[in-house]
């Protein structure tokens, strides 16, 4: 399941497309997220969805079949000799299917920041729940670094020539009892250590984020680790451009918690054996006022003792043309491999065209209300991972392509 969750006003967000600014930062007032859609296909009956499963993701313009929404408020509370302290709280709701109907509402942040602590020269503390650093390959819904979670920390204390940052959470804090009486947990405290905004060449910094991870489940859990590294680049082409590296290692490679994200807690009864290691490009363009794109290619290999090694490799394109100041085409082309021990390669390619009713004519410009066409076309050694992974279940049998079509709105406030 994966959610993107894009916070603030539209130009902090597009301030994040642009590689400036990868800190989730609330601001004072009512602030969301939502898209729904609805659709059907050439099998007829529900919209269906083109991907791969297991530890890949999707190029999701018209092809998203789920339906997701978060909102929320950010406060001030007290302010005080130059000292501001702001509370936030936001709920979500998430259903895999095209309806809210059934879908329960959860907390997705509750926490209070002060902003303007002298004595932490320009930085910031917070605790409670909270979106941490998190930058995305938005075509992907790709957060390829999450730090999400419950805790306290210190962010952007001006140090030297970057910023640095660092977090304690509590991740999987459940505990379950066997039938045997024995009490076991995957749950693990997480330190996170950011420097960033580290000028390296003109308009372009460097970040490094580090989770180290200590499992709390005894005997038969481990701790691990991640390090990322990321080169971002500013004013190409009025948008940015995000080249990354990144290692995780047992717990460390988020396998195992929703969406396999790097950066959080992943399963701690993952050994040393199990490594991911990413390599990614993210490019976003505006050239012209009329004229914007968005360019991924991206490498991930995973290895085990148990499952040997897998490779994900993907490239996609989304130019995005403004016919007028309100109405957009865009057109979106992925194509996905994967290899796995013992068997040939799993290939996918997705295409969408999809006009839009926009706010305005800029790549990232929202609200947008779509309408789409998706055609999706797979080898036979994909067949059954598309079928498990298509939100409508296996209805494509031993089809080795599809068409999906419908109406979509995207909008973040």
């Amino acid at each position: 399941m994966n959610r993107i969750m894009l916070t603030a006003i539209p130009a902090a967000l597009a301030m994040t497309f642009a590689c400036t600014a990868a800190f989730a930062a609330d601001e004072v007032g009512f602030h969301g997220y939502v898209r729904a859609g609805a659709g059907s296909s050439s099998i007829k009956g529900p919209q269906s969805c083109y991907g791969l499963g297991g530890n890949t993701m999707k190029y999701r313009l018209g092809n998203e079949c789920d339906a997701y929404a978060e909102f929320g408020y950010t406060q001030e509370l007290a302010k005080t000799d130059g000292v501001t302290f702001l509370g936030t709280v936001w709920a979500d709701v998430y259903n895999p299917k095209s309806d809210f109907g059934g879908a329960r509402l959860g907390i997705a942040k509750a926490y209070v920041e002060a902003r303007g602590l002298d004595f932490l020269n320009g930085g910031s503390a917070w605790a409670g729940k909270r979106y941490y650093y998190r930058p995305d390959i938005h075509m992907l819904d790709l957060q390829y670094i999450n730090m999400n979670g419950t805790g306290a920390g210190i962010d952007r204390v001006n140090m030297g020539p970057g910023k640095f940052s660092y977090a304690f959470f509590k991740d999987n804090d459940i505990t379950a009892t066997s039938r045997t009486g024995v009490v076991t947990t995957e749950a693990a405290t997480r330190q996170n250590l950011i420097y960033g905004d580290v000028p390296l060449n003109t308009d372009g910094t460097i970040d490094v984020a580090v989770s180290l991870i200590k499992a709390q489940g005894g005997n038969n859990t481990h701790n691990g680790y991640q390090i990322t590294a990321l080169h971002k680049q500013a004013k190409v082409m009025g948008g940015g451009n995000t080249f990354g590296v990144q290692h995780g290692v047992g717990p460390g490679t988020g396998v195992g918690v929703c969406c396999d994200r790097i950066g959080a807690s992943g399963s701690t009864l993952l050994g040393s054996d199990v490594t991911r290691t990413r390599v990614f490009n993210d490019l976003a363009i505006q050239p012209s006022t009329n004229f914007g794109m968005e360019f991924v290619a991206l490498m991930q290999r995973d290895k085990s003792d148990a499952n040997g090694s897998s490779t994900w490799t993907s490239v996609g394109v989304r130019p995005v043309y403004a016919v007028h100041k309100h109405v957009k085409l865009a057109l979106e082309l992925g194509t996905d491999r994967v290899k796995v021990p013992g068997g040939p390669a799993l290939r996918l390619t997705k295409i969408t065209f999809a006009p839009s009713i926009s706010s305005g004519p800029g790549l990232w410009d929202r609200p947008e209300l779509r309408a789409f066409v998706t055609y999706g076309k797979w080898n036979d050694a994909a067949t059954a991972s598309v079928n498990a992974s298509n939100n409508s279940g296996p209805v494509y049998g031993n089809r080795t392509s599809g068409t999906s079509f419908g109406a979509q709105l995207e909008t973040w406030f």
